[in-house]
């Protein structure tokens, strides 16, 4: 469905947008700079919902929409369509990813360690805290690389096989409509830019279950730095270009044969996202709760289309309010018959 922009009252959009840019002045240089480092978490969000790694046009698009979160989203996945598709990044997976952070609450002694990495999980919440000052750096280095507890389960044959995995070529969801049933990539990728507040409510909504109380658990919960590898034109092979920062959650639940697995993961450094992803992952297609239900789920947690349907309220409906009212009018004039 479409709507016309609207195009009468230039003047008036005009001067709006104009008093709109004198409240929120153009940041400058040294602003952007302040909201990369002392707002990271803000703008992984808003990269990760917008699909794109960047945080200079992250923070930039958060300034020009003074704050709006979906506003600067939607700014973000507008450029990146602007963007000429230069070829297909080579796959990485978890034995690639160097680890800041990795805990397990499924384990105490889960193999490798529990890393706590930097964290506020466990500092007290007083607004104006301050911390306890610098430490002394570790003595032992973190290892570059730690166990997978997923693999240690299905290796036990702990875990139930994933549903709706397909072998061969990735598909791509910004290539690719989605379509229903959803490829489990689909479905992860839809997650991986969900709406975080849409995707937290979903997941504690299917967590409650109306009084069923179903509590999973964190196996694996893990920040870091992913590789970005791209095909050498020359001598063949990858080439590292960089690395975006990611994270990752595995959750298990009982299951009828064993522990089931829910995935996510997320650009960025926001770990309630990829919780909740895969809390919705996990408890997808199991029952008529409407978060147990993937086209419910992946169809209302677009942040650019939820809040672009939401917004469109305040475009003008002239004709179309006034058709109804008229037709309201003539059913109130209408004569009865007995």
């Amino acid at each position: 469905m479409g709507y016309v922009t609207a195009r009468g009252g230039e003047e008036a959009i005009r001067a709006a947008e104009a008093l709109f840019r004198e409240l929120v002045p153009p940041p400058s240089p040294a602003f952007l700079r302040a909201l990369g480092r002392h707002l990271p978490l803000l703008l992984d969000r808003v990269m990760a919902e917008g699909g794109l790694w960047a945080p200079g046009l992250a923070a930039e698009a958060l300034a020009q929409a003074g704050g709006d979160l979906y506003e600067a989203v939607l700014l973000l996945r507008a450029y990146r369509t602007t963007l000429p598709r230069l070829g297909e990044a080579g796959r990485t997976g978890r034995e690639d990813l160097l680890l800041l952070r990795r805990i397990s609450a499924a384990f105490k002694g889960v193999p490798g360690g529990q890393v706590l990495g930097p964290t506020l999980d466990y500092s007290l919440r007083l607004l104006g805290r301050k911390g306890e000052g610098p430490l002394a750096p570790a003595e032992t280095p973190a290892p570059k690389a730690y166990p997978s507890v997923a693999g240690w389960l299905r290796a036990q044959g702990l875990l139930e096989e994933a549903k709706g995995e397909a072998a061969g070529p990735v598909p791509d969801l910004t290539q690719e409509p989605l379509r229903f049933p959803a490829p489990r990539a689909h479905r992860l990728q839809a997650l991986a830019r969900g709406d975080t507040g849409g995707m937290l409510a979903l997941a504690y909504s299917g967590m409650r279950a109306y009084n069923a109380h179903r509590h999973p658990t964190v196996a694996e919960l893990g920040v870091g730095f992913l590789p970005v590898r791209l095909p050498h034109p020359v001598r063949g092979g990858f080439l590292e270009v960089g690395r975006v920062r990611v994270a990752f959650a595995e959750m298990v639940d009982r299951g009828e044969e064993g522990y089931r697995l829910g995935f996510g993961a997320s650009l960025g450094w926001n770990e309630v996202r990829p919780i909740a992803a895969a809390m919705l992952d996990l408890e997808m297609d199991r029952s008529p709760h409407p978060a147990r239900q993937e086209e419910f789920v992946l169809l209302h947690t677009d942040p650019v289309e939820a809040s672009g349907f939401a917004l469109h309220y305040k475009l003008p409906h002239y004709v179309t309010f006034l058709s109804n009212l008229s037709a309201a009018k003539e059913a109130e004039d209408a004569p009865v018959e007995v």
